[in-house]
């Protein structure tokens, strides 16, 4: 027998996202977030979704700060480069990457393109070939090794 409500921490966070959005507590925007997490969740139970088991949340937590940094220093680089219309070089690099697991691609994904000035373009599964777009690169090499040594391990051991 199927769970009437497979989702119910889904449920509570979309409650409370629409709360937010809405800014009132008042009794019809209550059920309206109730109705809306009530069907959301399932229909997040019909994509049939494959479950995620996250390890090592310590270095979850340290690849967060870490992505924070990075994003934060990115910000300002780019920043500077508008303000000052220095030349740059914008480029498309090609990545050879070990993972496999789908989720830790889409981590990678989000953190790569949640970076100012880079974006993911395309990964080829067969290949474990990512390519990426990037606004402004001094060095191919240094990009690569950045990517494969900061963002690569900790996501393949956070989600073995």
């Amino acid at each position: 027998m199927k769970r009437w409500l497979a989702h119910p921490l889904l449920v509570v966070m979309l409650l409370m996202a629409w709360l937010v959005l809405q800014q009132s507590l008042a009794v019809g925007t209550i059920l309206t977030g109730l109705i809306i997490g009530l069907g959301l969740s399932r229909l997040w139970t019909r994509l049939d979704a494959p479950r995620v088991r996250v390890r090592h949340v310590g270095k979850l937590l340290v690849l967060g700060f870490r992505v924070v940094v990075d994003i934060i220093t990115s910000n300002w680089a780019v920043a500077r480069l508008i303000v000052t219309r220095r030349k740059h070089t914008s480029a498309f690099v090609a990545i050879e990457l070990e993972m496999e697991q789908p989720a830790a691609l889409a981590v990678l994904a989000c953190i790569i393109t949640a970076t100012p000035g880079t974006i993911w373009v395309s990964h080829d599964s067969h290949l474990r070939r990512l390519t990426i777009h990037v606004l402004d690169i001094a060095s191919r090499k240094q990009l690569v090794h950045n990517i494969k040594q900061r963002y690569e391990p900790p996501l393949r051991e956070i989600f073995r």
